[in-house]
């Protein structure tokens, strides 16, 4: 029988994020059930990912198997890979919803781009 792990959230942070994402999409205009269902399945994902940084930070990111036919060794943290794949989901969905990161950060200033022949004037 698979073994059960509870997870504690923030949930004031949860509920701030939600807040936050739903005062960016009513500023903006986009108002709507398909733009709540889209802000419900990005805090789903948010839960997911504060699963996956717990697991990471609890066990690492390298963890001891024993499969029971006498076989075991180290591999990898499967939650490092997965935290990668929800992490994109996540930023998908925000540019789903028109809140990029780029858009909300404030343009940091790009180094100026040397020509080759600059180096060796």
């Amino acid at each position: 029988m698979a073994k059960t792990i509870k997870i504690k959230y923030d949930i004031e942070k949860f509920n701030k994020i939600k807040e936050d994402l739903n005062q960016k999409l009513e500023n903006s205009g986009c108002i709507g059930k398909y733009f709540e269902d889209l802000i419900d399945d990005y805090m789903n994902l948010w839960l997911t990912k504060e699963g996956l940084s717990n697991d990471i930070k609890s066990r690492g990111v390298v963890v001891v198997y024993d499969n029971g036919g006498g076989q075991k060794g180290k591999k990898k943290n499967d939650s490092v890979s997965e935290l990668v794949k929800v992490n994109q989901q996540m930023l998908k969905l925000l540019f789903a919803l028109n809140l990029t990161p780029q858009k909300e950060m404030p343009q940091l200033k790009k180094p100026k781009k040397k020509s080759i022949d600059e180096d060796y004037l």
